[in-house]
Formats: structure tokens, sequence, C-alpha cells
């Protein structure tokens, strides 16, 4: 009886805290923006800016002097600023709500091999927490699952919608690989000295690795085979229709992995983390291999570490020819909000305004294989957008005035902006 009444008040604690607005409807007019300084995502900005987009799709973006036909409804934007939508990468938004409340916590499966777990499925659109990314300017997110070697596959969302299907933008893009790590903490309780020793164990945890995708890869080629889920699930990797989020953060580790994987016939390979991926940059390079850094929010791993490196790894990545983008994995869930100030952050240890804009919006968008559709404004892709009444990359003016997801004008009400409104006149009428 117990267990019952446990499990009753877990779910009204849930449920009670779901999101409560509305997805918005189907654009039924054409939407003009007028006057707005515009941040196309791709190093390019236009101060007095014309955009239209009919039917979930920009139609028309240029300067506001051309002279040119205004559809629909016009949103006067002079001074304020318009955006792409911000991308999200490695998130497990949607797959957690409270981390202390197992029943809400849906972000790992039992397994070291399970790449046929498709995250997507265990997607909750209406979660809280969701709903706080949109004042932000947060607008899309790749769910990624964690746990295990290789933890499952992952899918890009849009962050209003009813359900998974509705949300999907792209499903199953791609599958996360966590690489071993050459060092580990001794095991103090089997008797082992504390603090980092080599581990004995590293030839043999990526020996089973490739022994997995070469059994993946035979059973792709093979004719006449039974369903075996989790050979299955790697054939995207082998025909080029997925790529491997690879997750390493040493020297060692990131050239074992790249090589490695390479020799194993996986060729579509994006590294996440890569903290010392700065000091390797040519390998790297050499490779074609995008980087999802971590947030810049974070200290350094190491004493021996320049105090800013998490601050300008971005920088120095991008400096060096790669493709680089931001993620947040390993964080708590909820500071995906915060995305917009880590590209400012970037800003403030050296890279140019738009340069650090790409790293939320097309450079990921490329990463994760939207950049046809999503990422910039461009006449023909997808308008998921937004206005802000300033500076998007910085908190002080960082004010979202109007948010549109194709097309779709989104509410920017939010748990937290209702308890704003509340407590602000707490003690007005006193």
């Amino acid at each position: 009886m117990k267990n019952i009444i446990y499990i009753l008040l877990v779910f009204c604690f849930i449920t009670n805290g779901l999101a409560q607005q509305t997805p918005g409807s189907l654009q039924e007019e054409a939407i003009t923006i007028e006057g707005a300084i515009a941040h196309l995502g791709d190093g390019q900005v236009i101060e007095n800016s014309l955009l239209m987009f009919e039917n979930g799709k920009l139609t028309f973006v240029g300067d506001a002097r051309m002279k040119i036909a205004r559809k629909g409804k016009i949103i006067e934007a002079k001074g304020k600023h318009v955006y792409p939508g911000f991308i999200a990468a490695c998130t497990v938004l949607g797959l957690v709500e409270v981390d202390a409340v197992r029943a809400s916590n849906d972000q790992a499966e039992i397994g070291g091999m399970i790449p046929h777990i498709r995250s997507i499925v265990a997607y909750n659109s209406e979660s809280k927490v969701i709903e706080s990314m949109r004042p932000n300017g947060v607008l899309m997110a790749q769910i990624a699952p964690k746990g295990g070697v290789i933890s499952g596959t992952s899918s890009v969302v849009q962050l209003d919608a009813w359900n998974w299907e509705d949300a999907a933008v792209k499903t199953d893009d791609g599958i996360h690989l966590h690489w071993p790590n050459s060092y580990r903490r001794g095991r103090f309780w089997q008797g082992e000295p504390r603090g980092m020793q080599p581990n004995k164990e590293y030839k043999k945890n990526i020996a089973s690795i490739v022994e997995f995708i070469t059994n993946a890869k035979a059973y792709t080629d093979a004719t006449n085979k039974q369903l075996h889920q989790e050979f299955a699930a790697m054939q995207g990797l082998f025909n080029g229709n997925q790529k491997l989020y690879v997750y390493a953060d040493g020297e060692k580790e990131i050239i074992d992995a790249v090589s490695t994987l390479k020799d194993s016939g996986i060729d579509n390979l994006v590294l996440v983390g890569g903290y010392n991926a700065y000091k390797i940059t040519d390998f790297l390079v050499k490779h074609n291999i995008p980087v999802l850094v971590r947030a810049m929010h974070n200290l350094p791993n190491s004493n021996d570490d320049d105090y800013d490196l998490p601050y300008k790894m971005a920088k120095l990545l991008t400096d060096a020819g790669l493709l680089v983008g931001i993620q947040n994995n390993g964080e708590a869930n909820f500071q995906n909000r915060n995305l917009p100030f880590y590209a400012g952050q970037a800003i403030a240890y050296g890279m140019e305004k738009e340069a650090a804009l790409q790293l939320i919006t097309k450079n990921t968008a490329e990463i994760l294989g939207i950049g046809a559709s999503h990422g910039t404004l461009a006449v023909g892709k997808s308008a998921t957008l937004f206005i802000s009444e300033g500076d998007a990359l910085d908190m002080r003016t960082n004010k979202l005035l109007h948010a549109f997801i194709d097309g779709r004008n989104v509410s920017l009400e939010t748990h937290q902006t209702e308890l704003h409104k509340r407590y602000m006149k707490k003690y007005s009428d006193q």
C-alpha cells in the first residue's frame, strides 16, 4: 500500500509540473519582420532587415530599403535583433524531469553495447524543463542517451510540440560512443592506490568495441540473416546515413578513437568534449573531425591548464580550421538554457561575435546534419527564429519578444515567468 501511495505522489508531483502552454498553431498567414538587425547565423548581419515567411518557410531575407511588397502581418522591429533559433547538442532534455525522482529519469538503459535504444521514444515534449529553454532562444535540441559504452541513438527535435512524433526534425541522426580512458582513479576498496593510474584494461576495452563494430559490419554485409537489433542499429554508420558521436577528452584517447574507428569502416565521426583537442588540431583537421566542445562555464580539468582554457577552447579549435559547436553534456539539464551565454563567453575571450553565434546555429546544424533546413536565416529554410530586444548572447539584454518555430508563434511563458508574475504582486497590494 505504501508503494502505491508513493507512486501516486510521484505521479502527481511530475504531472503538476508539466508545461501548460499549448503548442503554437500552424502558420495561417504570412509574417513580415521589418527594421530589425538580422544576424543570419552565417557571419552576415543586415542592419536594417526585412524578413518574410509563409507556411513555415522563409520567403525573403534582405534589406528593408528594397522596394518589395510586404506580406501578411507586419512586425515593426526597428532597433531589435533577429536570430535563427539556437540549437542545443547532446542534451537529455525531455528525458529527465527531476534527477532525484527515478520515475522521471529515463536518460540511460541497462547494458554496455545498446545502439538500438532510441532516445526519441522516451522524449517528453511537455517537460517543464523544455519550456524554460524557449525564452532564451533555444528552440531546437539533440536528444541523446547516456549510459554504457555505446549508449544508443539520438534524434533532433524542435521544442514546441504535443508529442515526440510532432517534435522530431531528424530521427536517429547518430549513435553515441563513450571511449574508454587510458587512466582511471585507483579502486582503493580493492587495495589499489588512490589517485590516477594507468587503466590496465584500456586495450581490452578498445578490443571489445572493435569486436562489436566488426560483428555489426559483418552483419550489415551478410545475406539471409536473422534480426539482431544491436547490429541492425549500427548499419547507418557504415552507409553514411548516421554519425558516430565519440566522447573523449585526452590526446591519446582522441587519436586512438579516430584511428581505430576509421580503420573499422566508420568515417562520419564527431568528437564530443575533446578537452585536449587543441593540442592535436592538425590530426583532427586531417581527418575532418568536427568538435562539440564542452560548455564554457566550467573550471579547467588540471592545475597545469590555463585558467581560461574552457573559455577560449572554441576559439582555439575554430582558428585551427575545425568545425566547432557547443554542447552541455555532463551539466545539469536545466543549464541548457544558458547556451547563448556560453557563446557570449567565447566572445569575451577573443571570438568575433558572429563567429561565436555560429557555434550554436550554423555550425551545430551542420554537425547534426540539418544544415540544409536550419541554422541560418535564408530563403527556403525553416522559419525557426526569434526577435530579441537586445544582444541575445548577453544575459543582460537577451529578452525575447517573439519566437517562431516552423513559422508557428510559440509561447514564451514558463513556470518561472508565472512565479515571477505571482510574487511580484505579493507586496504590491499591501
